[in-house]
């Protein structure tokens, strides 16, 4: 174990805590976002993974790092790669969260790990969020970041493998700077991969503006929902290669005996999410 490893391990354990109401306003402007979005008034049952739109971290501007993100070494452990993307995330639904209910969110991190990929160092770090309403838990989430370095110019960009066949349905998302600036901004997100293109192509060595991660889990999530006719249970998620706002994408779901397999397809057939779902 390295200095600098050791150095990142003593974040484990550290929590915070903060409230939130669910204000139908935000949940109103991601409707508007979505394909075959509809109003929601208060009482109304949030859905899947839209807590992402609640407890905003307002940092000032002199506390960004040069990704529009906060700096390192709040609450979060000062990684020193560059790079910061979602890798991932599993979900337990213990019961609804409604508009207009006051909700206490409680984050720890629960686990950093260093390795060596393909593409360069890499740091996982796994916080463990609980979504409470007068002490009742209703959500439970662990989110996976990952950190890395920046690529080289010259370094080949990564062959993601093939996507899944035999879906049960499939739909088309047709992503948009638009649609990308309305969900920075209703989930409060300065991350430039998602609205500065010369900072994708210049820094990052992307084609385009990266489509959200959270947003694609949001689709598949949604999806999964409709097509069992259920609320979920449990959902997870695994980012495997990034969508882009340069062309249509889609999202597939396979249903099985117990619950249901979903994913999401880049253009040209890449596999860039994986997801589960299972049932209430």
């Amino acid at each position: 174990m390295t200095e600098a490893t050791q150095d990142l391990d003593r974040w484990i354990g550290r929590s915070e805590t903060a409230t939130d109401v669910l204000d139908p306003r935000p949940a109103r402007m991601m409707a508007s976002i979505l394909p075959a979005g509809s109003a929601l008034e208060e009482g109304d049952i949030l859905p899947p993974l839209w807590h992402w739109l609640y407890f905003p971290t307002a940092v000032p501007l002199a506390g960004l790092g040069r990704d529009g993100h906060p700096a390192r070494g709040g609450f979060l452990p000062p990684v020193a790669l560059p790079r910061r993307m979602w890798a991932g995330g599993r979900f337990e639904f213990h019961g609804d969260l409604r508009l207009g209910e006051p909700v206490e969110k409680r984050s720890e991190i629960t686990s950093i790990r260093s390795k060596q990929g393909k593409s360069g160092a890499l740091c996982f770090v796994t916080v463990t969020h609980s979504l409470s309403v007068a002490g009742q838990l209703r959500l439970r989430e662990e989110h996976d970041i990952v950190y890395r370095d920046d690529p080289a110019p010259d370094a080949p960009r990564p062959t993601p493998p093939a996507a899944p066949e035999g879906a049960d349905l499939t739909e088309e998302i047709t992503p948009s700077p638009v649609m990308l600036f309305r969900y920075s901004a209703v989930t409060f997100n300065g991350h430039r991969i998602h609205y500065d293109r010369d900072y994708c192509r210049d820094v990052e060595g992307y084609p385009g503006l990266v489509f959200h991660g959270p947003l694609t889990a949001t689709l598949l999530a949604d999806l999964a929902q409709r097509a069992a006719g259920r609320p979920l249970a449990a959902f997870g998620f695994r980012a495997v290669s990034p969508l882009f706002d340069t062309a249509p994408f889609t999202i597939s779901v396979r249903r099985g005996p117990e619950g249901a397999d979903l994913w999401a397809t880049a253009p040209g057939g890449a596999l860039a999410m994986t997801a589960e779902a299972t049932f209430r």
